[in-house]
């Protein structure tokens, strides 16, 4: 795909949006507190052609911890029938611009997607240049998608336990600075306040700016405020595995792909006996 290996225009997508080898995906999904939903919002207003991804039922149901990356087979399952298959190029979006369709975006690779890209700027700035939308549910023809889970780009809880207690890579942590420092209670009930001892604070929405990532040059002196070594391995993580993401593809702006997400993420770290620090 054209503009940047992570993200295509909407200039691109509204050229392309007939192509048959094309599947829109919309990702959007919303914190828990924040009383949206992206499956009765995308009824109301999608993107022409586009499919919904829940990624709280396309998830690991075996688990109580939110929207887990599922099995390689559930995947399959799930995304064929949504009519995403081998072959197809994929664009995910998001109603706010840059939020949850990272999470997509990365889940997608983790499978083995080998064409898939963030539409830049999402619905927003799709409706902001009028472009045509549609409303209700939205099918197509099954598929099959060949899913292959690349371990590597996901961290457990002891991975990042043993990451942290060796040095062996840094943690990059999105949530807000006041969660991070334990100065406010989680939106989560049951979590301990506070961040994992030894990781680092970046606030996803210091990367992000009217719905959209900001340039290399400035997520660069961003990055570069927090003390990260980019020289050294980086795992990203935050609440719940969402936002992590947003950090991914912001590192790849600037030339450092993550070694990992910790998909259970703060959710799960806060709700262990894993060591917690404050301030």
């Amino acid at each position: 795909m054209p503009d940047s290996p992570t993200f295509v225009s909407t200039e691109w997508l509204a050229a392309n949006l007939s192509s048959p080898d094309l599947v829109v995906v919309d990702a959007s999904w919303f914190m828990p507190d924040a009383g949206r939903s992206g499956a009765s919002e995308f009824l109301e207003r999608h993107i022409p052609g586009a499919v919904f991804f829940d990624i709280d039922a396309i998830a690991d149901h075996s688990t109580d911890l939110p929207h887990m990356l599922p099995d390689p087979h559930a995947f399959a399952q799930a995304v064929g029938a949504l009519g995403i298959g081998d072959g197809h190029r994929i664009v995910v979006y998001d109603s706010l611009g840059l939020f949850s369709a990272p999470r997509v975006w990365w889940t997608f690779r983790v499978f083995g997607a080998a064409d898939v890209a963030i539409l830049d700027g999402g619905l927003a700035k799709w409706l902001a240049e009028d472009r045509p939308t549609a409303q209700g549910p939205a099918t197509r023809p099954p598929a099959t998608f060949t899913a292959r889970l690349d371990h590597s780009m996901v961290a457990d809880i002891n991975s990042v336990d043993r990451a942290l207690t060796s040095g062996s890579a840094q943690l990059l942590d999105a949530r807000q600075d006041t969660r991070f420092r334990g100065e406010v209670p989680e939106p989560r009930a049951g979590l301990r306040s506070g961040h994992m001892p030894g990781a680092f604070n970046l606030p996803w929405g210091q990367l992000v700016d009217n719905g959209r990532l900001k340039p290399a040059d400035e997520v660069r002196a961003i990055v570069a405020e927090t003390g990260l070594d980019l020289s050294k391995p980086v795992i990203t993580t935050c609440g719940s595995g969402v936002s992590a993401a947003i950090l991914w593809v912001a590192l790849e702006r600037i030339g450092k792909r993550p070694q990992a997400l910790y998909d259970g993420s703060w959710t799960e770290w806060g709700a262990s006996d894993k060591p917690v620090a404050v301030g």
